[in-house]
């Protein structure tokens, strides 16, 4: 049987086992355990119908917390209620851009104060407008940073979630890497790596190039049969979960699922499974 880098580091009780597969001694002590989450975009027509049986399903599904990307009609004190009585954290919201707009940040913040939530994370940015040029880009790394100082003093974070129209190129550099390159670490990058290879950038390069910044990060599969889930596609996952627990900073690894062979619930089931299956 062949040994991948994480059997060796699963299997790390002697050295001998690490020396054999080409590793360095490292105690299964010294790994960082990074809690796992899912978008509930994922299941989005199921929380619609019943919010509170959805979460109750994902935390029997082993998922430690989830990420809002609306909130279905209901209100943040019984959202944290249903959150409390199963056990899950929130980490993370989607909030739309115009919500994190000066009318309408202070309800912003008290609604994710509310539901427990520090990353307040922009799922989208017309590519017109944010990658039209690299002093476009800029224009909106500086309000991201202004935003990152008005939500610092409440203990929350700003962020961004990649979509293939960030992966751009603006004479030669991805709009992506222009907009973090001018932002500051307290910025979230929100790498989504299926959204990143769908749309031809390296999600890879670009992880390495940021190191800390990616403190929630999407898993995506990308390709594989059609509804492919994380594992049956063409990620390179043993790199992406090293890179996290090592250079990333990363807080949270969240499940987002886009495409479907079975249904939906079904999916972000065998995509927990198949990350229990790599150790995480």
């Amino acid at each position: 049987m062949k040994l991948t880098r994480r059997d060796c580091l699963r299997l790390s009780g002697t050295a001998g086992l690490l020396l054999a597969c080409g590793q360095a001694p490292l105690s299964a002590f010294e790994r960082k355990k990074i809690p796992v989450g899912v978008q509930l975009y994922s299941v989005r027509q199921d929380a619609a119908k019943d919010l509170p049986g959805v979460l109750k399903a994902i935390k029997e599904m082993g998922y430690d917390g989830v990420e809002f990307a609306g909130y279905y009609g209901h209100d943040a004190k019984s959202i944290r209620k249903w959150l409390d009585d199963n056990g899950l954290k929130c980490c993370g919201t989607h909030t739309g851009w115009d919500t994190l707009q000066p009318d309408k940040l202070a309800e912003t913040i008290e609604f994710n104060q509310i539901i427990g939530n520090k990353y307040l994370i922009c799922p989208w940015l017309n590519p017109a407008e944010f990658a039209a040029s690299r002093e476009k880009t800029i224009e909106f790394a500086r309000r991201f940073n202004e935003l990152a100082e008005k939500v610092k003093e409440k203990g929350m974070l700003v962020g961004y979630h990649a979509h293939g129209g960030d992966f751009k190129k603006l004479n030669g550099e991805t709009a992506w890497e222009i907009f973090f390159s001018h932002t500051v670490p307290e910025v979230v990058m929100q790498m989504d790596i299926g959204n990143c290879l769908g749309g031809g950038g390296d999600p890879y390069a670009i992880l390495e190039k940021f190191p800390g910044r990616s403190k929630t990060i999407h898993l995506k599969e990308h390709g594989g049969p059609k509804g492919a889930v994380i594992g049956e596609g063409e990620v390179k996952w043993d790199w992406v979960f090293n890179f996290c627990e090592t250079k990333g900073g990363t807080e949270w690894y969240i499940v987002e699922q886009e495409s479907y062979a079975v249904p939906p619930l079904e999916a972000i089931r065998k995509c927990r499974e198949n990350l229990r299956k790599m150790g995480i």
